[in-house]
């Protein structure tokens, strides 16, 4: 039989984790946005919990293990806007909740651009996603989201696949099949999907990082074009 003082002592020992790692997230975010990547160090976290940084390496293992954290958490973060703004728009219309995710990826990544360029430019070598990285899943979780919507708009057969797909794409192209749960989605198809969604970020990062400044003042007209000559490959109406 459990001793009643040992599940206590136990609650509150999980209970005190809890708050020291979302502590930590809570600063190592503040540390990026206000300072940048670079700030985001062990010794600097540990420092704003009172902490020395031997101490911190009770929750997180080193520089790597709490950026892993800090890119899951704000990928589950992203992942969650973009599910909401899907939502807002009636199920069996795919090409609209499309619309609305990429519009929802704009405004995010406008509004938090310091944790944009952390996700998309990986300016710091352990915000890696590659497999086996702790920030992989979440980051596949926030992929889905647009993934699911485009392989939608295929299941209706309207995505233009090219005719021929060179060789040397399937192998490259082969781990994003392994994230459609069985969908038997060609290659050619998963090409497009992934010329998209190049088409998409693009848009974004060039507004996000200032690289449209010299010729635009609003770049949001631009990205409304692009979203729907994306819609248009995927087979859905372009017009909002």
């Amino acid at each position: 039989m459990t001793d009643p003082q040992d599940a206590a002592s136990g609650r509150r020992r999980h209970r005190v984790r809890e708050e020291a790692l979302a502590d930590a997230l809570r600063i190592s975010r503040r540390l990026l946005v206000e300072e940048g990547p670079a700030a985001v160090t062990v010794r600097a976290v540990a420092r704003e919990m009172g902490l020395t940084a031997p101490g911190l390496y009770r929750y997180y293992a080193g520089h790597r293990e709490l950026v892993q954290a800090l890119v899951s958490y704000l990928y589950e973060e992203l992942a969650a806007a973009l599910a909401a703004a899907r939502e807002s728009r009636p199920a069996g219309e795919p090409g609209p909740r499309l619309r609305e995710v990429c519009r929802e990826l704009r405004r995010w990544a406008l509004g938090h651009p310091q944790e944009f360029a952390l996700l998309f430019a990986k300016p710091v070598a352990d915000a890696d996603t590659a497999p086996g990285a702790a920030a992989h899943d979440p980051s596949w979780r926030f992929g889905g989201v647009v993934l699911d919507l485009m392989v939608e708009l295929w299941r209706r057969g309207g995505v233009r696949a090219p005719a021929d797909l060179d060789p040397g794409w399937a192998a490259q192209l082969e781990e994003v099949r392994e994230h459609l749960a069985g969908e038997p989605v060609p290659l050619e198809v998963i090409y497009v999907f992934v010329a998209c969604w190049a088409r998409l970020y693009g848009a974004v990062a060039v507004e996000v990082f200032g690289h449209l400044d010299f010729a635009l003042t609003d770049p949001a007209p631009l990205f409304e074009r692009t979203v729907g000559e994306v819609l248009t490959l995927l087979g859905a109406p372009a017009a909002a």
